[in-house]
Formats: C-alpha cells, structure tokens, sequence
C-alpha cells in the first residue's frame, strides 16, 4: 500500500543522513542535494514495494550515492571560497583515497551500517573491506595530520557546511515520483503504439531506449535521470565476447558466462582499479559482462594415525581466473576519447591498495587507439591483472583478466581486445575495426602532479609489511634521503630546476621510522647532469675501495648516448656486530637526474630484482618532468 504519511517520515528522517553521506563522496553540495531529492523521488515510485522493505533506506542510499557520483564535478570545494579550511582539508585528504576506501571510511564513519552491510554498498567481500577501511584511516590520517583516532571527528564536522540546507516539501518529492511512474506508463504505451504503426504488430517493449545513461525520455518539463529499473541499454548483447572466446586466456580453465547488465545496480566497481561507475557519466549507453574461468583440481587429505591412518582423495573445482569485458558508448568520438583516457588513468596510476603496475604495451591494428597494461596484486591471494583498453569510434572497450595461476601474455591480451572491438564491430557509434594485433613494449602512462616521479603504483611487494604504500606528496628537496654516507650527494645548487622529493612508507608499520624508499630529482644542463651522474659514480667506488668496512656490489651498469643508469646493493659496517644494507640507483635521461634509494630493516625488505625494476621505471619516467629535455 502507497502510504504517504509513512513516506513523508522517512523522507524528513534519513535525507539529511544521506545527504552527509553523498557530500562526504563527492565534496559536491549541489550535486549531492540534487541526488539525494531525485532518489527519494525515485523511492515514491516504488514505494509499493520499498514501503515493505524492513530498511528502505537502504535501498534509496546506493541511488542516492551513484547519482552524486555521476553528477559531481573534480573537487569543487577548490573554487568555493565559502567552504571552511577545516573542511576544505577534510574533503582533499577524502579526494585522496580510492573509492573503495572512501566509501568504506565515510559509511563506518557516517552511517548506521553495520560492517557486514557495508561491505555490501562498497561491493567487495568484508576481508577485503576491512583492509580497505585501514587503508583509508592511516592515509586519511596522514593526509589530514591528525591522529587515527581523530578521522570520525574530522568526518562529523563535514555536516557544518550543510546546516541550513532547504529541501522541497514530501508533497513535492511525491508528485514528481508520481509524474516519473506516469511518464513511464506512457512511454510504454507510445512504444506499443509506435510498432503497431510500423509493423501491424504488437511488439512487447520494455520501454523507450534512454538517450544517455543519466538523461531519460520524459513529458515536458519533468526531468528524470539514470538507476530506473525501467532503462534499457544503449547497446546489444550481441556486442560482447562469447564464452568459447575466453579459452584463449588460460590452458585447462572452464570458463562459464556470468551477469550482463547495463551497470547501474549496485556501487557500479566491477573491475580492480576501477575509480567511478562509467568513465563517460554522459554517455549514450554501457554494456557489462563477467566471466570466470575454474579448474579441477585432485586434493587429498590425512585422517588418523598410524595403522588407522587413511588418505582421502577428492576432485575440486577452484576459481582460478576472473574476467570482465565493458564497453562505454560515448556521444561522440571525443567523449570517447576523454572516456579512454580516463580508463587508461585508471590502471596507469591504480590507487588499489598493494596493486603495482609491471608492464605497459602499445598496441597497433585494434581500433583507434590501442593499449595493454600489465599489473599485479600483492594481496593475501595473489594475482596478475591483464587489461586491454581500445577506442573504436564513440567506444570505449575495456577487457580484463585477473588471474592466480599462470599471468596472461601481453600478446594474448591483445588478441582478446582485439576479438572485443571486433564484436562490436558494425555497430552504432563504433569506428575502425581490428586486424592481427601488433604489440610492442612501452613506456608507462605519465602520472602524478608534477609528472616525472614514481607513484604508489611502481611499488613492489615488500616482505613483513602491513597495508599499503603511501608516498609523501613531492617537496623541495632541501634535504637527500636518498643518497648514502659513501655519496652524501645533495639536489642543491646553482643551475638545478624542479629540485623535488619523495619518500614512500608503510604508514601502518608506525615502529618502522627508518624502512622507506626515497626518489629525489632534478633537471639542469646536459653537460652538468652527466658530471653529477659521474662524480656519483666516483664516490660509490671509491668509498668501496677505501674503507674495508664497505662491500659494493654492482647490480646494473649502464651507459648511452641520453640515459645512464647505475644500481647498487651497498653493505656498510658501522659497527663491530653492525652491518647496514642499502640499495641505491642514480640515473640520467637527457638533462634530468635522479637517485633512488632503500633501506631494507627488521626483515622488511623487497626482492633485489624488484629494486632493479624500480630504478629502470624511476628511469622511465624521468623524462616526464616538466622541465626535461633529451
């Protein structure tokens, strides 16, 4: 039964709640309020059915937080000179954190929900919930300088800003309900009618295709916007991969087809890495399907002892591989190309926690423009993320593999993106099609502000370590934690320009103050850079060479024409029953330089050939400073 009074005093109790909720999200008052009104419309609409439900407001909150989402603009609070410092601060260290960890923290800190149904709203499994609401305390914490225990505080003082917020009166909130279910009426009958027309035929019609993914059809003057269960996509099934196409991505996996939707149920995150719902919020339309891909596998197990010991033997199906393959229709082909490349940023510069970006690979021959990444996550299960991403005209195609068991080749990656964009291939807004892939390895995506120095997303897994990385942002670098007591080189001097540091941590490990990993850089002439690099070189031998207390070992030495890099792993003895380890690389590109290093303690400490590989991505993006030249 539709009873307004019950609806009216759910309307005045919870909207003020979830509109703290959506401000807390998005840093967007205007946009929050807007989404906060349009989901209690949308609730009257249904009220039939929410009415029954034992918490109705949990199911107006996830509509309510997508449409904040969908209608924020990047950080506004920088361009509104009203909002507190406090809050501005507030919002910024927020803006930081992944959307998995922004909506764990501000629903734990915020809300009346339980863990268990957080984990639901954020849309992964509560382990993995639970880490990344300890992510988002230590590096909200960090961000704002308070101490861990201060975050809800901080949190609660974001309802200042909306004290005082006018919203439309229950009666007003209901008739535009009513009109919306109207609208929806007649729109299925005007499509009855149109076929009938057409054809002679009743067709049976869902209802009319919407024009966007936040726009609908609607009588005149009545506005309606994305989540209506009566929207259908804007692309056909028949555009996406079959299962028979996933036997590429893995020997012996049986892969089986798992949802296709439009994406607009739940927190919308269905891939690692991903930031928001659509990369294209405008776009005409979306299409979503998960694969997974598992395995048989003989397990046995022992019971008993001695004589009475019996083993048991038994086949298992194990998950050992998940897919998901998305396509975005943009409204033209440079939304498209905005929607790739915020995609690309996505995996480019990941903010999951313990996930780090191992490869990157241009790819020719598929679509418009063509690119696969390589990255791995180093979490209590293990695994290697293979994501292929194309534009094809107004499309956006995304194709991911995550994998426990054997990583997938950039090669055959490629040939997945490939049947993708050939699937859709012919269809409404798609562009070129794809031929036989041709890959080749390539510089990573620049990332950060300023670009030219490694990101969060470079660092390897370390041994011992609790939660995840987090960098300090880039500072002048009027002190070098980089360097060692053999070299003792500073970034100061007459001719040096972007002069910056930075040093990662493990914010959680609070007893670890020396552990740490430091990048320092800077640019200057190329005749200077290369004598820096040298006289660097210089030190490092000559301190092994002179004191029997220090052992060098050189575990990469080269030099070409614009870059040169040099690593190596340095033992000093400061003591009789003391001994330091120190990893340590310099390296130039062009006119740019700069020195990595790492101090491994307390049986925290990286594989050497992970320090190797992040000296040569510290090398490969060096040349993005703003000032770099070759």
């Amino acid at each position: 039964m539709r009873s307004p009074e019950a609806f009216d005093t759910f309307y005045a109790t919870t909207r003020d709640r979830l509109l703290l909720e959506a401000y807390a999200l998005t840093g967007d008052l205007p946009a929050a309020r807007t989404a906060v009104r349009d989901a209690f419309s949308v609730a009257w609409h249904h009220w039939s059915k929410v009415g029954r439900l034992d918490d109705p407001e949990a199911w107006v909150r996830p509509h309510a937080h997508s449409r904040a989402l969908h209608r924020h603009t990047a950080r506004p609070w920088h361009r509104d000179k009203a909002v507190d410092a406090n809050v501005r601060a507030t919002l910024e260290a927020l803006a930081k954190l992944t959307s998995h960890e922004r909506k764990a923290l501000v629903l734990t800190s915020l809300s009346p929900l339980s863990l268990a149904d957080i984990a639901r709203e954020v849309g992964l499994p509560r382990a993995d919930t639970e880490r990344a609401l300890q992510s988002a305390t230590s590096r909200f914490a960090m961000a704002r300088a308070v101490p861990s225990t201060d975050v809800r505080l901080r949190l609660d003082a974001l309802r200042a800003p909306l004290l005082g917020t006018s919203w439309p009166r229950s009666t007003i909130i209901r008739r535009t309900g009513t009109a919306r279910r109207r609208t929806h009426t007649l729109i299925g009958s005007a499509a009855v009618i149109a076929a009938l027309l057409v054809s002679g035929t009743v067709v049976a019609s869902g209802g009319a295709e919407p024009s966007s993914l936040d726009q609908e059809s609607a009588l005149p003057g009545i506005s309606m916007r994305e989540g209506s269960v009566d929207e259908a996509p804007a692309l056909e099934d028949a555009t996406m991969l079959a299962t028979a196409q996933m036997k590429r991505y893995g020997r012996g996996l049986t892969w089986s087809e798992g949802e296709t939707s439009d994406n607009l149920a739940g927190s919308g995150l269905v891939m690692p890495c991903q930031q928001a719902r659509f990369a294209d919020p405008a776009g005409a339309g979306a299409l979503m399907r998960s694969f997974t891909g598992t395995a048989e596998v003989d397990k046995s197990s022992r019971t008993g002892k001695g004589k009475k010991a019996r083993t048991t033997r038994r086949t298992v199906t194990e998950e050992r591989a998940t897919a998901v393959q998305f396509v975005e229709l943009s409204a033209d082909e440079a939304q498209a190309q905005a929607a790739f490349e915020i995609t690309r940023g996505w995996y480019a510069d990941c903010l999951d926690s313990r996930v780090q970006l191992l490869s990157t690979d241009a790819v020719s021959r598929v679509g418009d423009d063509a690119t696969v990444m390589t990255l791995r996550s180093w979490n209590k299960t293990p695994s290697r993320i293979s994501v292929g991403l194309a534009r094809t005209g107004q499309l956006t195609v995304t194709t991911l593999v995550r994998s426990t068991g054997a990583p997938v080749a950039a090669k055959t990656a490629a040939a997945g993106l490939a049947a993708a964009v050939n699937a859709a291939c012919g269809s409404p807004g798609a562009g070129a099609c794809a031929g036989p892939p041709k890959v080749r390895p390539s510089e990573p995506f620049p990332v950060g502000k300023p670009t030219g120095l490694l990101a969060a997303v470079d660092m390897p897994p370390v041994a011992g370590a609790v939660g995840p990385w987090v960098g300090t942002d880039p500072e002048r670098a009027r002190s070098n934690f980089a360097s060692t007591r053999c070299d003792n080189t500073q970034f100061r001097g007459q001719g040096m320009r972007h002069t910056l540091t930075r040093t990662f941590v493990f914010p959680e490990m609070q007893k670890e103050k020396t552990f740490g990993l430091t990048q320092t850089v800077a640019t200057m002439k190329p005749s200077q850079a290369t004598s820096f690099v040298d006289e660097v070189r210089s030190r490092i031998r000559k301190c092994g060479e002179a004191n029997l207390g220090t052992s060098v070992d050189s575990l990469v030495n080269r030099s070409r024409k614009d870059t040169e890099l040099t690593v190596w792993d340095l033992d000093v003895e400061i003591s009789d029953n003391r001994t330091i380890q120190f990893w340590m690389a310099i390296m130039r590109d062009g006119n740019a330089v700069s020195q990595v290093g790492f101090t491994p303690t307390n049986g925290m400490t990286m594989a050497r050939d992970d320090f190797t590989a992040i000296a040569e991505r510290a090398l490969e993006r060096l040349g993005d400073l703003p000032s770099a030249t070759r």
